[in-house]
């Protein structure tokens, strides 16, 4: 019986069942209790809260409720002298190990990742990646229109890699579609490379050959990441595609926003400030400045008729404005040229 009621009692004196808290109860208010009244409750007698009476085997008698807790408080004596020895032991561990810190060599150059700490390290970097380069490199940059010297800085690595015959896909933001430098590239890039854009993308990534990728580590891209690990660049190659598929060549045009008056940004405007955002936040994930962002709002509440921020909520989600295009609306017609890839630091 003892086993058995293990198995239906998995409990201690500190926690007792319900039928084991009425039973030893009642031993205590009365002195003793039928052996037949524990029969339910094997786990009073596995803990010795009851026990035989000597007079009568046929009574149990209860165990003090001083001694019991008399026994649990030695119990949790016990535990916490064993915690405390083994916080001991993994002080001296720490220790032992600390000891050992400056013994360690420094990372081979293989590493699955490596921080990139500083504009120099970042840039040499890419070089060396460029140069093993062999099939294919992929992009992504957030942002607006590009600066030329943001597109300059890249730009030795994109022809020496366009000389080898290497493909290149580039996503931007629809925003970045405004900028002559960009056209500049894609002229010159001719049909080595192709680029897409997005109404927003996320942070700056670059991959070459699905092996390496190059990601920021800071808000200001002083430091960056280079994985080499192949389940985390194989993640990001995923994103990569998904992105792509969604976005629209270059060479074609916006799809129309289906309502007569609203251009293709202030859709996208729309649909940000219906999820809640602020002018800030909205203006970021667009590419364009905060400026601009409310000039855009101030043409979408005039068109709409909504004379409050409130009011344009409500008018955005009337006019059925509150999420992206339909996917069915999107042209998905390829296009030739492409910038050249850059530092994750180029801002």
């Amino acid at each position: 019986m003892a086993g058995h009621g293990t198995d239906m009692h998995p409990h201690g004196a500190d926690r007792l069942c319900e039928a084991g808290d009425r039973v030893y109860s009642r031993a205590v208010r009365r002195g003793r209790v039928p052996r037949e009244d524990a029969e339910a409750v094997p786990c009073l007698l596995e803990l010795a809260l009851l026990h035989p009476d000597p007079d009568d085997m046929g009574w149990l008698v209860p165990t003090s409720p001083q001694e019991v807790m008399t026994r649990l408080l030695r119990g949790v004596y016990e535990e916490v002298s064993a915690s405390q020895a083994r916080v001991g032991e993994a002080v001296s561990a720490f220790e032992w190990y600390a000891g050992l810190g400056g013994r360690v060599q420094a990372p081979a150059e293989g590493v699955a990742i490596r921080v990139l700490d500083g504009l120099p390290r970042i840039r040499a970097a890419m070089d060396k990646a460029t140069e093993e380069c062999t099939s294919e490199v992929l992009t992504v940059q957030p942002g607006g229109i590009r600066r030329e010297d943001e597109l300059s800085e890249g730009l030795h690595r994109a022809l020496e890699m366009r000389r080898r015959g290497v493909r290149m896909r580039d996503l931007y933001t629809h925003v970045a579609r405004h900028g002559q430098g960009l056209l500049n590239y894609m002229e010159l890039m001719g049909d080595s490379a192709e680029a897409r854009t997005l109404d927003e993308v996320v942070e700056r990534l670059i991959l070459f050959d699905r092996r390496v990728a190059f990601i920021p580590a800071n808000p200001d891209r002083t430091i960056a990441l280079e994985l080499r690990h192949p389940a985390l660049v194989d993640y990001l190659v995923t994103v990569f595609e998904r992105l792509w598929r969604l976005a629209i060549p270059l060479a074609s045009p916006l799809p129309s926003t289906g309502i007569e008056g609203i251009t293709h940004r202030e859709r996208s405007i729309a649909a940000l400030l219906a999820e809640g955002h602020q002018d800030a936040v909205v203006a970021e994930r667009l590419g364009i400045s905060v400026r601009t962002c409310r000039a855009h709002i101030a043409r979408l509440s005039e068109t709409l008729g909504a004379a409050s921020r409130t009011q344009l909520g409500v008018r955005i989600a009337q006019a059925g404005l509150e999420g992206p295009p339909r996917s069915e609306e999107l042209q998905t017609v390829t296009a030739p040229g492409l910038s050249a890839p850059e530092s994750p630091t180029a801002r």
